[in-house]
C-alpha cells in the first residue's frame, strides 16, 4: 500500500498512521432520546458492555498506536459507574481525556470529579439557541435548562467546554443565535457536525440538508470564522476542507497553520487515519455513524485491528474509493463521508453522496 501523508498524519514505526483520537463509547445507556442518535434511551448498562477490568486493559493499548486523545462517549457518559476510575487510569498512562456528556447530569459533584479526575475539556451538543428548539430536537422537556445549569457547574470546576452542534433544517437559519449562544457562554470552540442520516437519524430524512445547502452553510462558516476569535471547526464534513482551499485561493492566500490553524494541518473524514470509533461492547468502527465491524477488542488486540482492519486499509488507500472520490484532486484533505456514502449507497466507498463537486481529473487518479 503506497503511503501518500494525509495532512497531519504522522505514521507509527510500523508504517500506519498515527491514531490522534479515539471516541470510546463507555456506555450506551444514556437519559436521552435524541432523534438523530444510534442509542435509545436506556438508563441500566448495556448486556455485553466492557467490565472495569476488560476496560483498564483496552487502555493498556492505547498509547501503542500513538498519542491518542480519548473521547469519553456513550450513550451517556456519566451513566457508567466507573467513569472516573477509568479516566484516572487513561491519565496514569499518559493519555490525554475529554469527554462528551449530554449536560443533563452534570451536578457540582460529577463536575468536581470530572476535574479531579482530569477531564481536559467537554463537548456538550446543543442544537438549538433557546430551550423550544434544542428540547424538541432532544425529544426532553427540561434538556436545555438541564444542560445550562451542567455547563455553568464546568464552568465553576475550571473544566473548558465547547458546543456541538448538528445542522438539520430546522435550525440550519438560528446558526448566528447558536453561536452567539456558545460565545456568551464562555466556550472555547463551536463544533458544526452535519447530520449522517443512520439509526433513528434516517428517520430524519425531512431534515437532512441537500448538497446545495451543504455547500452554503460551509461557504458561511468559512466567511463566520473571520468574524471571531473561538475555535470553529465542521465536522462530519470533508468538504469543508475543499471548500476551504477553494476559497482561500480565490482570497490569494495559502492554507497554512498561520492563516488557518489547525484546520490547515487536518483533513475531512479522520475514520481510520487520525480517528476510530470503540463500541461499548468493544467493536471497532471508522466512526459512531459508520457499524462497519473492523474486529473487537476482547478478539483481538486492539493496536492489531487498528493496523490491519479492512475498511481501515481501504480507507488509506485512494485507488480504493469509488465514484469522483477515487480521482478527486482534493481527495487527500477531503475523503467523503464514509458513513453518509454507505448509509445512502450501502457502499463505505461509494463517492460522496452529498457533494457537488466535480473533480477536475476525471477518470486520472492522481494519488
Amino acid at each position: 500500500m503506497h503511503h501518500k501523508h494525509h495532512p497531519n498524519s504522522t505514521t507509527n514505526a510500523d508504517g500506519t498512521p498515527q491514531l490522534r483520537l479515539i471516541a470510546w463509547e463507555v456506555t450506551r445507556s444514556c437519559n436521552l432520546a435524541c432523534k438523530h442518535c444510534r442509542a435509545e434511551a436506556h438508563t441500566e448498562p448495556y448486556p455485553g458492555e466492557l467490565d472495569n477490568t476488560q476496560a483498564k486493559a483496552l487502555i493498556d493499548t492505547f498509547k501503542e498506536t500513538g498519542d491518542p486523545i480519548i473521547i469519553f462517549t456513550g450513550g451517556e457518559p456519566l451513566m457508567r459507574k466507573d467513569v472516573f476510575d477509568l479516566v484516572r487510569y487513561a491519565g496514569s498512562k499518559g493519555l490525554r481525556c475529554v469527554m462528551a456528556p449530554n449536560g443533563t447530569l452534570i451536578t457540582p459533584e460529577a463536575a468536581q470529579e470530572m476535574a479531579s479526575s482530569g477531564i481536559g475539556r467537554c463537548s456538550i451538543s446543543i442544537d438549538g439557541a433557546d430551550a423550544a428548539s434544542h428540547d424538541a430536537f432532544r425529544g426532553v422537556p427540561g434538556a436545555f435548562e438541564a444542560s445550562m445549569r451542567g455547563i455553568e457547574e464546568l464552568k465553576k470546576a475550571g473544566i473548558g467546554f465547547q458546543l456541538n452542534t448538528t445542522v438539520t433544517k430546522s435550525n440550519l437559519h438560528s446558526f448566528k443565535e447558536i453561536f452567539k449562544l456558545a460565545d456568551s457562554l464562555g466556550a472555547e470552540a463551536w463544533h458544526i457536525f452535519l447530520l449522517v442520516p443512520m439509526g433513528r437519524g434516517a428517520q430524519l430524512q425531512d431534515q437532512v440538508i441537500s448538497a446545495e445547502e451543504y455547500e452554503e452553510v460551509l461557504n458561511w462558516f468559512y466567511d463566520f470564522r473571520k468574524s471571531t476569535k473561538m475555535h470553529l471547526k465542521a465536522t462530519c464534513a470533508p468538504h469543508y476542507y475543499r471548500i476551504m482551499r477553494q476559497r482561500a485561493k480565490e482570497e490569494g492566500l495559502s492554507v497554512t497553520p498561520e492563516t488557518f490553524g489547525m484546520d490547515a494541518m487536518t483533513r475531512g473524514c479522520l475514520g481510520g487515519i487520525g480517528f476510530c470509533f470503540i463500541s461499548h461492547t468493544g467493536q471497532v468502527q471508522p466512526c459512531g455513524y459508520l457499524e462497519l465491524n473492523c474486529g473487537n477488542v476482547l478478539e483481538t488486540p486492539f493496536p492489531e485491528i487498528w493496523r490491519k482492519a479492512e475498511p481501515f486499509l481501504q480507507f488509506r488507500n485512494q485507488a480504493a474509493y469509488e465514484g469522483k472520490c477515487g480521482h478527486c484532486e482534493y481527495h487527500k484533505v477531503c475523503g467523503g463521508c464514509r458513513a453518509r456514502a454507505h448509509s445512502l449507497t450501502g457502499s463505505h466507498m461509494a463517492e460522496e453522496p452529498l457533494c457537488t463537486y466535480i473533480p477536475k481529473l476525471s477518470g486520472e487518479n492522481n494519488s
